[in-house]
């Protein structure tokens, strides 16, 4: 039972920071499971469904906010969701699936620790530069079992193309189709889930809320970053370095 609610907690914990900013917390919760001891069978398909639950309700508070640029999210989405389901369907082994995720959680360190303060906005990119780019992060996304939106976030805050509160929204969506498409993927080739799952959604779907709700509408949650992203360090180097 204590061992339960610890990995509630630690999983309330990534759904409430990542859905703060408009993420599902695949990474998170592929950190936590490397971490805990889980098996790479029951990791990916765990990561996908938590991230669909926590990434539509942090979609639907970011766009009750109006925060949804909905023009950005076409070009992407019609390109990343058939590459997401080619993706998971792709047969990888073992130990480059946890070089891949290794490297996924490192960059997942780099966008939690960069400083996203506003830019002023740029022109939207042709709808062709858009799909190439969806189509990359949605293989990957589906190759890995995560949203993309890691990946996603801060590409658009980088080249200038949303502010903060339009990527989180946009971001959400995006993980949300990608990650419905990989676990879709996934089903036809079989999964095994956490056996702790019903405990886990729990604790996810009232952390997921809460975080969404911060994001949307109240200040954002700075300082637990820094801890995420030192759990995330921990789970690379581990994915890395021990066979």
């Amino acid at each position: 039972m204590q061992e339960v609610i610890l990995y509630g907690l630690c999983f309330f914990a990534v759904a409430f920071l990542y859905a703060s900013v408009g993420h599902g917390g695949a990474s998170g919760y592929l950190a936590l499971m490397a971490l805990f001891g889980f098996s790479a069978s029951v990791m990916k398909p765990t990561a996908l469904l938590l991230n669909i639950m926590v990434s539509l309700i942090a979609f639907i508070s970011f766009y009750r906010a109006r925060h949804f640029k909905q023009a950005l999210l076409w070009p992407l989405v019609a390109a990343s969701v058939p590459f997401a389901y080619l993706g998971s369907v792709l047969p990888v082994s073992e130990l480059f699936y946890k070089k891949i995720l290794g490297i996924v959680l490192v960059l997942s360190v780099i966008r939690l620790l960069w400083n996203s303060a506003d830019k002023p906005l740029l022109p939207c990119p042709k709808w062709y530069v858009l799909s190439i780019i969806g189509a990359l992060i949605g293989l990957v996304s589906g190759m890995i079992g995560m949203g993309g939106g890691i990946l996603l976030s801060p590409l658009l805050l980088l080249m200038g193309w949303s502010n903060l509160k339009q990527t989180a929204a946009i971001s959400a969506i995006f993980i949300f189709l990608n990650s419905a498409a990989g676990m879709v993927g996934q089903a036809g080739t079989g999964f095994n889930l956490s056996p702790q799952i019903l405990a886990i959604i729990g604790f996810v779907l009232v952390g997921g809320a809460l975080g969404a709700y911060i994001g949307a509408e109240k200040l954002r949650v700075k300082n637990m970053k820094f801890i995420l992203a030192a759990v995330l360090v921990l789970a690379a180097g581990k994915l890395f370095f021990v066979k």
